[in-house]
Order: C-alpha cells, then sequence, then structure tokens
C-alpha cells in the first residue's frame, strides 16, 4: 500500500517528466530515481517508468495534433528502425546488468546535446545535399540518418535517458527546420519504441502496476503542459531551453555515475 507521500512524489516527478520529454527528452531522470528512493528495484523501476511515460504520452499528442499531417512523411521513414530497436533494445535489459551501459549514458546525452546545438551547421550540410528537387536529403543521409535512430532505439528500449536529444539531433541533420513539427515527430518515434518496450516489459512481468497508474496520471498532465505551452516560446528560446536541458542532464548522469 502506498503512502500519501508516495504517491504525491511518484505524480509529482511524471509531471516533470512528462514537461521535459515533451520538449526535449530526458524524463526518465526524474521518475527512474524517484522509484528507487520509495523501494522499487533498479530493472522493475526502468521497466515501471518507461510504460507510464509511453502511456502518458497521449497528453503530448493531444497538444501537438496540429502538426500531425505535416509529419507523416518522417515518420513512416523513420518507424521501422525505431520499432525493431526498441524492441531489441527491451529483449537486452531482461537478460544483461544495466550497469556497463548506464557508464555510456552521460557521454552519449553531452555528445547528442553538442549535436543538438550544432544542428544549424549540420542542417546546411545536408541542405547542400539535396537532390536536385530539394525535396529531401539522397539516399545515402537518409540511410545514415536512419541508421542512426536504430542505434538510438536500441538505447531507448535499453534505459532511454536522453532519446528525445538523440532524435532531435538526427531530424536536423537530414534537414527538418520546424521545431515543433521536430518535437512532434520526436514524441511520436519515441512513445511507439517505448511501447514495444513496454510490451516486453509486461510480458516479463517487470511492471509494478500500483506505481503505473499513479506515474501515468501525472504524465499525462506533465506532456500536455510541455507541448502546449512550448509552443508559444519562440523557436530560438525553445532551442535554448532544450540545449539546456541537454547539459543539465548529462551533469547529473556524470556526477551519478562518476562523482558520487
Amino acid at each position: 500500500m502506498m503512502s500519501y507521500w508516495e504517491m504525491i512524489g511518484l505524480a509529482g516527478s511524471a509531471v516533470g517528466a512528462g514537461v521535459i520529454n515533451a520538449v526535449a527528452g530526458g524524463g526518465t531522470l526524474l521518475t527512474f530515481p524517484t522509484l528507487l528512493a520509495f523501494g522499487t528495484s533498479p530493472v522493475v523501476a526502468n521497466a515501471t517508468s518507461t510504460l507510464a511515460l509511453v502511456i502518458g504520452t497521449s497528453g503530448g499528442m493531444v497538444g501537438n495534433r496540429r502538426h500531425l499531417q505535416a509529419i507523416k512523411p518522417w515518420l513512416w521513414r523513420f518507424l521501422p528502425a525505431s520499432l525493431i530497436g526498441g524492441l531489441i533494445g527491451s529483449a537486452l535489459l531482461t537478460h544483461t546488468s544495466n550497469h556497463t551501459f548506464a557508464r555510456l549514458v552521460p557521454f552519449l546525452i553531452l555528445f547528442a546535446t553538442l549535436l543538438f546545438l550544432a544542428q544549424g551547421f549540420f542542417r546546411r550540410f545536408a541542405g547542400s545535399h539535396l537532390d536536385a528537387r530539394g525535396a529531401r536529403p539522397p539516399g545515402r543521409i537518409w540511410w545514415a540518418a536512419i541508421f542512426f535512430q536504430f542505434l538510438v532505439s536500441i538505447y531507448g528500449g535499453f534505459f532511454g535517458t536522453g532519446i528525445g536529444i538523440l532524435m532531435l539531433a538526427t531530424l536536423g541533420f537530414v534537414g527538418m527546420h520546424n521545431i515543433y513539427e521536430m518535437n512532434t515527430l520526436k514524441t511520436m518515434l519515441g512513445s511507439l519504441l517505448n511501447l514495444v518496450a513496454a510490451l516486453w516489459f509486461i510480458g516479463a512481468g517487470l511492471i509494478d502496476w500500483p506505481r503505473v497508474a499513479v506515474m501515468t496520471a501525472g504524465a499525462v498532465v506533465g506532456y500536455y503542459l510541455g507541448s502546449h505551452y512550448s509552443q508559444r516560446i519562440s523557436p530560438a528560446r525553445v532551442r535554448l531551453i532544450i540545449t539546456a536541458i541537454g547539459f543539465i542532464i548529462a551533469a547529473v548522469t556524470f556526477y551519478r555515475e562518476f562523482m558520487r
């Protein structure tokens, strides 16, 4: 039986995670440690956090619904790699200790944040390689981006922290420039690959259902608030917020893994 303080703590962390994930990604850094603090084992905490946040994504979809039509062509290109990668990553989690991979998390997040910070350069690079019609990057750039999304999805299924920033870097590389459409596509891909992972975790019996119920309610609210109110800020400021979140998450994970 959960205490009121535990329910408040879990719901509050899920609200914060939903806001962060709707803007950039990395909300697992709030929900995962909170579950651990209330006595949940690490593997169950990871699986429970994944399921709660993927259900909560519905709030983000409502907030970003105006951009769904525009991202459909991009979605179909990245979806297969996302689903396959998410399945592989979740299978690895249930058979492998996450200690070694967790040590890589700070470096991955820092690398992704630096990429996102420099995405203007990468977008200009991609633009210089557009086909003659200027409609989209050529095949070699698409395949490189899809392969990177596949690797991101494996990581997402395994642990998941920072996949939003990694995906935003990929989308900037292939030439997307509307930050709101990028956020919508990132949220869609992240939710679908995490759905695959969550189904695997359910089958493996790794879900703490009472805690999932509490955190899902908070995540729905957080996703909606993050996706809705971030659109009232200028694109340049949204990019600044995303970059700041990335550096903060990197600093926290470096401290957690190497300084304590």
